[in-house]
């Protein structure tokens, strides 16, 4: 039985701490199908692959690598990142390619939320299914100084460890969930900020003109470089070339970037005249990833 985990960390400039952070992750014989820095949103995703039991012990020990190269409170307001989180080791979301597996990726989340928390000291709340929906978003809103305002007052109690922020490690967020993609696009110029949040906002669902499980932020990359930063939370349900299409509804894309791993149905249709950077689909399909 294999299940994914995808672990953010709040870290995508220090190649040196990725590494060895990653080299942690790859460990008790869990594979590390692919590591994504961005260094505008201070952010690294790693995908690993790995059995029960196995995915959990690595991602304890990448968990503890992450805690001995990243200090958050240390950070000057400048060097942030763009990438909303609330601790070093922002998500850990266990994720099941098949149904069939789901109560094994809902055990071994509730099991890695447990170590984090005991082990290494970290509050951990649940996100997604395990928390009666509750989102990503609710929790991250403010960042990780609200949140700690939150646990200290009372309003939020994690569901696992010290019902106090880690000093420089802040929370962690886990789930057990289905596949989703994590997508960009950048905006053609002279398009700005404010263009790229009207777009997200627009799109975002619950929006004006809301898509069906997508998570969308307006962003400015270096150079000043508009981009819509999104989770397409029901890739099956929603093809990335139907998220192209709305964006381009309000303004031209230059190209897309692809965060980690998508399945395969993701790309019906995608459009051949939007470039995609670095794009392999032996590497970046979870079906080839994984030799489905």
């Amino acid at each position: 039985m294999t299940l994914l985990a995808v672990p953010n960390v709040s870290e995508g400039r220090d190649r040196t701490a990725v590494t060895a952070i990653g080299a942690a992750f790859a460990s008790q014989g869990v594979r590390l199908l692919d590591t994504h820095s961005d260094a505008d949103h201070h952010r690294t995703v790693f995908t690993l692959a790995g059995p029960p039991g196995a995915l959990g012990d690595a991602l304890l020990q990448g968990a503890s690598a992450a805690l001995d190269h990243i200090e958050l409170d240390r950070r000057a307001a400048s060097e942030i990142g763009q990438h909303p989180h609330v601790g070093t080791i922002d998500v850990v979301p266990l994720v099941y390619v098949d149904r069939v597996v789901r109560g094994a990726a809902c055990a071994e989340a509730l099991v890695v939320a447990d170590r984090i928390g005991e082990q290494l000291g970290v509050p951990v709340f649940l996100y997604g299914a395990l928390a009666n929906g509750r989102s990503r978003a609710e929790l991250r809103r403010g960042g990780p100084v609200r949140l700690a305002e939150r646990i200290r007052s009372g309003e939020l109690r994690p569901d696992f460890g010290p019902y106090r922020p880690h000093p420089g490690a802040g929370a962690t967020l886990v789930a057990a969930r289905a596949p989703l993609v994590a997508f960009n696009l950048q905006l053609a110029a002279p398009a700005s900020l404010d263009d790229a949040r009207r777009i997200a906002g627009l799109l975002r669902e619950g929006g004006g003109e809301g898509l069906p499980g997508l998570r969308a932020i307006g962003v400015e990359l270096s150079g000043g470089i508009a981009q819509v930063s999104m989770n397409v939370e029901r890739p099956l349900e929603l093809p990335l070339a139907e998220v192209v299409e709305a964006v381009r509804r309000h303004i031209e894309v230059t190209s897309a970037e692809l965060v980690g791993l998508a399945p395969r149905a993701a790309f019906d249709g995608f459009p051949l005249d939007v470039p995609l950077p670095g794009f392999d689909p032996e590497r970046h399909l979870i079906e080839n990833a994984l030799g489905c």
